[in-house]
C-alpha cells in the first residue's frame, strides 16, 4: 500500500507572520511535522504543499518534496481540502497513491509513533478515513439559542454525576488518514467508515497565536524530555 504524507503550509498568515516556519523549540515549526512523517515506518513519501519560497526551502532542507500551490488556492479563503486535492493530483502524475496521511504543521505535538499507530488502527479496523482525537470527559458546554442560553452537552436541570456523563471526542487536527477514493468521492478528508485515534488532551493544542507558542512549547519540551520524539 503506497502511503504519502501531505503537509499543507501556505505562506500567508494573519495571526503570526511566517507562522509555518517560526522558531519552535529550536526548529522551524514545519520541520517537526516533516521529521515525524519521514521517521514513520508506514509513510513512503512526504510532501509539503506551499506557495512560499521560504517554506519550500525549509521543506527541502528537512527531507520533504515540495508541491507548488497555485494562487487560486493559496489565499485566506482557500480550504485545506483544495490543497490536498491539488497535491494528490500532482503526486498521481508520477505514481498511484492508496493512502494519505494529512498532518497540520500548526499541530506539532505528536509522539514519534503516533503516525504509525494511527495508520495501524486505520488498517486494523478497516476504516476508510480516520482522525486523531482527545476524549473530553466532563465539559459542560452552552450555546446561544436566539436570545437565550441553552446547555449543549448536558442538561443543566438534571446535572447528574460527572461519571455518568457520556464522553465527547475532540477532533484535534493533528493526524488524518484516508483513502484517496474518499477524498475524490466526498471532496473531504473524512467519509465512509470513519475511525478515531486517541491522543492525550494536552497534545491537542495548536499554534494560531503568539500565546499558543509558549503553551505548546511546554508540552513539546515534555515530549522531548520523555524520549517520545
Amino acid at each position: 500500500m503506497n502511503t504519502v504524507a501531505i503537509i499543507p503550509a501556505r505562506a500567508g498568515s494573519k495571526g503570526i507572520k511566517n507562522k509555518n516556519i517560526i522558531d519552535f523549540c529550536g526548529k522551524p515549526l514545519l520541520a517537526w511535522s516533516i521529521e515525524q512523517a519521514t521517521g514513520s515506518k508506514t509513510v513512503d513519501e512526504v510532501y509539503v504543499s506551499t506557495d512560499g519560497e521560504n517554506i519550500a526551502d525549509v521543506a527541502e532542507e528537512y527531507g520533504a518534496s515540495v508541491i507548488w500551490r497555485p494562487d487560486d488556492i493559496s489565499g485566506d479563503t482557500a480550504t485545506s481540502e483544495s490543497a490536498i486535492i491539488h497535491a494528490l493530483g500532482e503526486i498521481e502524475r508520477k505514481h498511484s497513491v492508496d493512502l494519505v496521511v494529512l498532518l497540520q504543521a500548526t499541530s506539532p505535538l505528536r509522539e514519534n509513533d503516533d503516525i504509525d499507530k494511527a495508520v495501524e488502527k486505520f488498517k486494523t479496523e478497516g476504516c476508510d478515513s480516520l482522525f486523531s482525537m482527545a476524549i473530553l470527559e466532563d465539559y459542560c458546554l452552552w450555546k446561544e439559542q436566539g436570545q437565550n442560553l441553552q446547555s449543549f452537552t448536558y442538561d443543566y436541570k438534571n446535572r447528574g454525576r460527572r461519571q455518568e456523563r457520556v464522553p465527547l471526542f475532540l477532533e484535534n487536527g493533528s493526524i488524518y488518514v484516508f483513502k484517496t477514493d474518499v477524498l475524490k468521492r466526498y471532496n473531504n478528508r473524512l467519509g465512509g467508515k470513519i475511525g478515531m485515534y486517541e491522543m492525550p488532551f494536552e497534545h491537542s493544542f495548536e499554534i494560531d497565536s503568539l500565546k499558543d507558542i509558549e503553551l505548546c512549547s511546554i508540552f513539546m519540551k515534555k515530549i522531548i524530555a520523555e524520549g517520545k520524539l
